[in-house]
């Protein structure tokens, strides 16, 4: 289970956002920071606070994202040719952050690029209140985890449908902030519908921490949310479908302002 450690910012910010949703499961929308550009990638996440996200997960756009599918890859790239940085995307958070809990997701290569007690330090300047990194499995996690610790910042780990017990335990029990549940197996990106065994994976995860759960990978639609709320998910995080409706719209913010808001009131 859970270990309560030292007084940690981040995690309590997330855990509030948690619990004072006023929805059936937290609602955590993904923006691709850069995209289409920085000031647009703000806009899109001032968009989901104004829609009724009640937390932001924010990309940062990578040469090699092997967990991201096809729309999320496209729109990281395109924020690398526009000239997208982890310090460019940090303000961004910045930005964000007094509205909503501001959850960065990168991979390892930028962490250790920075330094990790660097890394951590600059995302608690911005205001960030929690950390996932995809590629970070938990016998390495460590350092990142003491400076995540350090700077009051939630280190957020990943289970999938494959994930063992007896690894579900050791990874459930160093979750901070939620913990993050994947529902299928692969990467990234809409589905018409969710996996049958999904709602066997929220059980499994919730039955191997005290943190809250959050559901990421496919979910699509305000029918989709309401799937995970009803299989008991504490959170639910939408990537694709948002990402693509900010691609396709001559009004990013707009566009996703609609989407974000009719999965908040399916979820009231």
């Amino acid at each position: 289970m859970t270990t309560v450690g030292a007084q940690n910012a981040g995690v309590e910010r997330i855990a509030a956002a948690f619990a004072g949703s006023g929805k059936r499961a937290a609602l955590m929308p993904y923006l691709m920071g850069g995209f289409p550009d920085l000031p647009g990638s703000q806009r899109i996440g001032e968009a989901y606070a104004d829609g009724g996200a009640d937390l932001v997960e924010l990309g940062v756009p990578f040469s090699d994202p092997l967990a991201d599918g096809p729309v999320i890859q496209a729109a990281g790239s395109r924020a690398l040719a526009a000239g997208a940085t982890v310090s460019g995307v940090l303000t961004v958070a910045e930005a964000l952050a007094p509205r909503l809990p501001v959850v960065l997701m990168c991979y390892t290569n930028l962490v250790l690029a920075r330094g990790v007690e660097r890394f951590c330090a600059d995302l608690a300047a911005a205001g960030c209140s929690g950390l996932i990194v995809p590629d970070l499995p938990l016998e390495e996690a460590g350092d990142t985890r003491a400076a995540c610790e350090a700077a009051g910042v939630a280190l957020v780990p990943l289970v999938a449908p494959t994930t063992p017990d007896d690894r579900l335990t050791a990874i459930g029990a160093k979750a901070r902030g939620f913990l993050y549940t994947v529902s299928v197996t692969g990467t990234t990106g809409e589905r018409e519908t969710l996996s049958d065994t999904f709602a066997a994976v929220v059980g499994r995860a919730k039955a191997h921490t005290d943190a809250p759960v959050a559901l990421g990978f496919g979910i699509a639609t305000p029918e989709h949310a309401v799937q995970a709320a009803d299989a008991g998910a504490d959170g639910v995080i939408v990537g694709s479908r948002l990402v693509r409706a900010a691609g396709e719209s001559e009004d990013p913010a707009g566009a996703v302002r609609e989407v974000v808001a009719g999965m908040a009131e399916a979820l009231r």
